[in-house]
């Protein structure tokens, strides 16, 4: 397993608020960008990705479905329409349509990303090039998993990230696929929980990995999250008293596509220059 670094504190800051008496010392917490800068950019495209990068985020998420012939491309929903405005699935169209099919989201922008293309996971991860410092967690979507099976669609992923191996953390709602990509591939791996539950816990404690992903809406009201060897990224936080909150209570990391706003509001707790 990698060092774990600092954050920039862009990006990272420390609790050390009311609700401290829950951890006995400050904690930082760290940003992950949710699809990438996807408050502002279509979600799981190289633009929004490369806005959270340069607005300064260190760890970036996106999902991952695979095309007919087998390639892995960044798109969450496998259904067309919502982001494409066409009908259709992405499973049943080879990558050279896909590439060149808009994901613009003109419903939710018109024309501003006219242009904007699926793009595949391996020119997602390029974006990691001479940037080392960065993380990017891959999501393999379990539609993909059910339509062609463990065996095909792990090994397509892993050997798609293969050059950046030690900046990848495969995640998935799947119990199996993190734990074949760890047990094929030796990657960091995560698990987004499907319920917060006792049931649940037991089955961390067995898989024992890097990190656990949870909705915020699946968490308790303001208990400790279990301790292990995982660390905790909590997914759809917008607001910093959330994320300070949630810091409090053991998150590592916060998950949002505010990464503007967010960010700033980060930033200006730890009084970090403009």
């Amino acid at each position: 397993m990698a060092p774990r670094e600092e954050p920039p504190r862009l990006y990272g800051f420390a609790d050390s608020g009311p609700s401290r008496h829950i951890m006995r010392q400050a904690r930082i917490v760290h940003l992950v960008a949710h699809r990438g800068n996807a408050a502002e950019y279509p979600e799981n495209t190289l633009p929004a990705l490369q806005s959270a990068l340069d607005l300064g985020a260190r760890f970036l998420e996106i999902d991952v479905q695979l095309s007919a012939d087998g390639v892995p491309v960044v798109i969450h929903d496998a259904e067309l329409a919502r982001t494409a405005g066409i009908d259709g699935n992405v499973m049943d169209k080879p990558v050279a349509e896909l590439v060149d099919i808009e994901v613009a989201q003109r419903d939710r922008y018109g024309a501003r990303y006219a242009g904007t293309c699926i793009p595949t996971l391996v020119d997602a991860a390029r974006l990691l090039e001479d940037r080392p410092e960065v993380t990017l967690f891959v999501e393999i979507k379990r539609a993909s998993l059910a339509r062609f099976g463990h065996d095909q669609v792990i090994p397509q992923v892993l050997e798609a990230v293969r050059p950046w191996r030690t900046q990848i953390a495969i995640i998935s709602f799947d119990l199996p696929a993190v734990f074949r990509a760890r047990q094929i591939g030796g990657h960091r791996i995560g698990w987004v929980l499907p319920a917060y539950d006792g049931h649940t816990r037991l089955k961390c404690e067995a898989l024992q990995p890097e990190f656990l992903f949870c909705d915020v809406d699946h968490l308790g009201t303001d208990e400790a999250l279990w301790r292990g060897t995982w660390r905790w990224v909590i997914y759809e936080v917008t607001e910093l008293g959330e994320a300070l909150a949630l810091a409090a209570r053991g998150a590592d990391f916060v998950e949002s596509m505010a990464v503007r706003e967010l960010g700033l509001a980060m930033r200006a707790r730890t009084g970090a220059p403009a």
